[in-house]
């Protein structure tokens, strides 16, 4: 299928062969939506919800794995849930997704309660009195809590997520005393969390974290995971992870 774009948008090849339509000042795909494409466990026979999916990059990186049988896509704001559909269209991968207009504290507008294997996000990571306002809408929203902070993608989690069924999120180690507390508030116990450093010698950048909803206390650190080598080289842990998407501390 060829791409039509619209103004101010552009087209690129990415991981998994994948094609993905972005906006020049919005949103574009970075590391962190990589990173929690691979932490994402396969549950081939299930269903997933990624909250938030923008441009649809990781629920498409998801599908295109065949980590699940179905993915609902929901996105809150108009444009952007456009955008995906057209990318899943692109990428031929309408049996795989459904890309949903809606804010995830409406639980009536899309999907069972509690029927799903898990459910997936890159949440806004920035509270809306912190940094500084981007000029495009896409890209302030995408940053800042404008449309439910933490406690809220939590606990709509937890009313999606069937028993046993697994969150996984990529989140900044400064506020993931917020995250655990806003997870064990929701009654989804974390279970898995993986620091991610540029460098070597340098502090964590982002966390991956796993929670169990109903899980018991019980939490497993992996190995911090290096994106690079102090020569700028791709670690061989990252080298892996861009060439199948496959995590290194399964």
């Amino acid at each position: 299928m060829e791409a039509q774009l619209l103004m101010g948008e552009r087209l690129d090849e990415v991981n998994d062969h994948l094609s993905l339509i972005q906006k020049e000042e919005g949103m574009t795909f970075g590391t962190d939506a990589l990173l929690l494409a691979s932490f994402v466990r396969p549950c081939p026979q299930g269903t997933a919800i990624e909250f938030g999916a923008g441009s649809g990059i990781v629920s498409l990186l998801c599908a295109s794995r065949q980590k699940f049988a179905h993915i609902t896509a929901v996105e809150v704001q108009q444009e952007y849930a456009d955008l995906c559909e057209r990318n899943i269209s692109l990428n031929g991968l309408q049996d795989k997704i459904t890309t949903t207009h809606a804010d995830i504290r409406d639980l009536s507008a899309y999907a069972p309660l509690g029927d799903v294997h898990a459910v997936f996000a890159n949440p806004p990571y920035m509270t809306t009195e912190s940094g500084y306002a981007a000029k495009d809408q896409g890209r302030q929203a995408a940053r800042h809590e404008a449309h439910g902070g933490i406690k809220d993608f939590c606990l709509c989690a937890k009313k999606k997520l069937r028993w046993g069924g697994s969150f996984y999120v990529v989140w900044r180690p400064d506020r993931l005393v917020d995250l655990f507390c806003a997870m064990r508030e929701a009654e989804i116990e974390p279970k898995k969390i993986t620091f991610v450093i540029a460098t070597p010698h340098a502090a964590p950048s982002m966390v991956l974290v796993e929670g169990k909803r109903g899980g018991k206390p019980s939490l497993v650190s992996t190995p911090f995971l290096c994106l690079k080598n102090e020569d700028g080289s791709p670690t061989k842990e990252m080298e892996r992870l861009l060439l199948n998407g496959t995590f290194p501390f399964s």
